[in-house]
């Protein structure tokens, strides 16, 4: 029945929108979600249905940084303000083309190659283990905002970003700890991180839209929309979250987290199952 799979639509918008900005791995979350809450629509559908609802979390990441990130408002901005919208701007693309580029000619092959529990669970794992270490560093922040970033960094925590194209790993995990480790400050670093998913996620689903076409039957538009929707809702909460936690806190406790869903991932799969 159609409103069972709505209740499943509107489960996974959740964790998407809980998972995709807290560096914890949406692609963990929802592979271990989905292998209760199966929808039950063809193979290719549902592997659209998770590229396209996060385009919910895309827009979430608009509506709260609309000021900052929209360069065309001439009534209630200086010239130097919009010149420095757009300086931010091309940070951000920056960052953006190596893992635009490599996704763009292996993403099949890497999707063939990896996505599977055992390397979702290991990544997991691995960039937890990284968290609690870099947060025990104590490495000297230079640039606290994410106007402080400079297009040599934002380069760099581009190349970190590559990282997250093999599942698991997190592309907002990879970013910040990327940014983290060239100095960054946890807000401006989470900041950038926001900022660099809305040309990576909006190209993922346009990529993913162009391959498997739009004709989705009634039925497939409402679960989509849905989805799509409550990821949006969730995804506002989840970013003030973040952003209102890390003001007292740092990363470790989404590291431990990692490892316990890591594990919980690996003895699932490989022995339960």
């Amino acid at each position: 029945m159609l409103i069972f799979e709505i209740i499943k639509a509107v489960i996974l918008g959740i964790v998407q929108g809980i998972s995709e900005f807290l560096p914890i791995s949406s692609t963990g979350h929802i592979i271990l979600v989905n292998e209760f809450l199966q929808l039950q629509f063809s193979l290719e559908f549902v592997n659209t249905f998770f590229v396209v609802i996060q385009l919910g979390s895309i827009l979430a990441v608009v509506v709260l940084y609309f000021k900052k990130l929209w360069p065309f408002d001439f009534k209630n901005t200086t010239f130097a303000q919009r010149k420095s919208t757009w300086i931010l701007w091309s940070k951000v693309l920056v960052g953006c083309l190596p893992a635009a580029i490599v996704g763009f000619l292996i993403d099949d092959v890497i999707d063939a190659l990896f996505y599977n529990p055992t390397t979702i669970a290991i990544a997991l794992i691995v960039y937890g283990i990284a968290f609690i270490i870099i947060e025990n560093m104590h490495i000297r922040v230079t640039m606290e905002k994410v106007e402080d970033i400079d297009y040599i960094t934002a380069a760099n925590i581009g190349l970190f970003q590559m990282l997250a194209l093999i599942p698991g790993t997190s592309r907002s995990g990879s970013t910040i700890i990327g940014g983290r480790i060239l100095g960054c400050g946890k807000e401006g670093v989470s900041e950038f991180s926001f900022f660099m998913a809305i040309p990576i996620m909006a190209g993922a689903t346009l990529l993913k839209l162009l391959k498997c076409g739009f004709a989705f039957g009634a039925s497939e538009w409402i679960v989509l929309i849905v989805g799509t929707f409550i990821s949006f809702i969730v995804s506002v909460y989840s970013i003030r979250f973040l952003m209102n936690y890390i003001k007292k806190n740092d990363f470790k406790a989404f590291g431990i987290y990692r490892i316990i869903l890591g594990i919980l991932v690996l003895v699932y799969f490989n022995f339960i199952k």
